[in-house]
């Protein structure tokens, strides 16, 4: 699990992550251990790295929504955490784990939609997936609610 924490895409989204006690930290880690445990609904692929450890990665899960007349399993997938150390960038390994990511939805999952949210330096690798902007924009609020 700290591999994951570590490889948040956090700062390059403009978050300020804190320190490496920051609290947030260890609840991420107590996540990912929650969610190795629904291999239906939770998948992270990594690259390990023979100098650094774990390099690369990409997470997805699916959410259950109401089913509709275009998804009736109302199964919704979400990739999310792509993410490569800096000292490894440009070498396809987000690519590989997000290939590995995407044959988890069309083959282990009922995810008939699968969303993301990119950053700038993202989206062209997950256009080049057939990844658009949705028909209706994402809309998004924030309820001032202060952090734990």
């Amino acid at each position: 699990m700290p591999a994951l924490v570590r490889l948040l895409m956090l700062a390059d989204m403009g978050v300020e992550t804190g320190g490496a006690d920051a609290p947030w930290r260890a609840a991420s880690a107590r996540w990912f251990t929650e969610q190795m445990r629904r291999p239906d609904m939770f998948a992270a692929f990594l690259v390990d790295d023979p100098e650094l450890g774990t390099v690369s990665s990409a997470v997805g899960t699916c959410d259950a929504h109401a089913p509709g007349p275009a998804d009736p399993s109302g199964l919704r997938g979400h990739v999310s955490n792509v993410s490569t150390d800096p000292r490894r960038r440009r070498r396809g390994h987000a690519r590989v784990c997000l290939e590995a990511l995407l044959t988890w939805f069309r083959e282990e999952t009922r995810a008939m939609v699968v969303d993301l949210n990119a950053t700038g330096n993202g989206a062209a690798l997950y256009e080049s997936y057939g990844f658009a902007a949705p028909r209706h924009p994402a809309l998004q609020l924030r309820t001032g609610r202060a952090p734990r």
